[in-house]
């Protein structure tokens, strides 16, 4: 009999299982400010809401095969800890709209590194998944030190009776350096993420928008038996390579009008770029 080799248990693909398909397209609603962060201004949060939806018809109408709803206009993010119970109330309201508007599969990510947040928004919104950037381990991002939340965020799914809630969790997370586990090798960087119960791992370059390493992203793969998905820096030129290697690709500035991540999603951009997908999934 040969030895059991795996870091984990096994576990159907997550990818397959949310998108019905292998090689999806993950589209990013970047939310406007919302209150309490410091570029709020005082506007009604419906037009917050009426952004979100109109984003999510857009990403709908160009084919997408799913959504993540973010908080990317609260810069600068704060830590875990420091996210008031606002940011939770407001994320939950906008992304049951967006689910509800898109009629599409939706994960949250709440910034910066709000898992259990996540949680707790998923559960309220019917969002299939969450997006975790430090899941295991730790790293100093642009907020300062930044813990693994895996022990909290699962007992806290678990508590939520949410275990149908699946974790996407970033391996070399962007926006951050790694010289405390410099020690550790990616390979085994990718397997503490899988020890610790994530359901998929993600690959990023350096920050929003910068290019995953092809060489990464083969090294990453090849870590885990885990599907694994690209989120950062994907573009039309790039993503039939990533696929020969990826189950997934979360984009958004590539598909945003002059590439901004600040702005609406451009539908000519988003047709170059599902025609690319088509292409390389044939």
């Amino acid at each position: 009999m040969s030895e059991n080799t795996s870091i984990y248990r096994a576990k159907d693909n997550a990818i397959q299982r949310i998108f019905g398909r292998r090689k999806a397209v993950i589209g990013v609603i970047h939310s406007l400010p919302l209150p309490g962060s410091p570029n709020y201004d005082g506007e009604p949060v419906a037009d917050i809401y009426d952004f979100a939806c109109a984003e999510a018809a857009r990403y709908r109408a160009g084919g997408v095969d799913g959504l993540i709803v973010e908080n990317h206009g609260d810069i600068p993010f704060a830590k875990p800890d420091e996210l008031g119970p606002e940011t939770a109330s407001c994320m939950a309201v906008m992304a049951d709209r967006v689910r509800r508007e898109s009629g599409l599969p939706i994960g949250i990510n709440v910034l910066a590194n709000g898992a259990v947040q996540g949680v707790a928004v998923a559960k309220a919104s019917g969002a299939a998944f969450v997006r975790v950037n430090q899941w295991a381990n730790a790293y100093v991002a642009n907020e300062g030190f930044m813990e693994g939340k895996a022990g909290a965020a699962s007992r806290y799914r678990s508590w939520l009776r949410a275990k149908d809630v699946a974790i996407f969790a970033d391996v070399h997370v962007k926006h951050g350096a790694h010289a405390i586990v410099a020690d550790r090798t990616l390979q085994e960087l990718t397997r503490d993420v899988e020890f610790f119960d994530a359901d998929a791992v993600i690959v990023t370059g350096q920050r929003t928008g910068d290019s995953a390493s092809l060489d990464d992203l083969e090294t990453i793969t090849a870590a885990t038996k885990l599907p694994s998905m690209v989120g950062s820096g994907v573009t039309p030129d790039n993503v039939a390579s990533i696929f020969q290697f990826a189950d997934a690709v979360i984009v958004a500035s590539a598909l945003k009008h002059d590439g901004g991540w600040w702005n609406e999603v451009d539908p000519v951009r988003l047709a170059t770029f599902m025609a690319v997908v088509h292409r390389a999934r044939a």
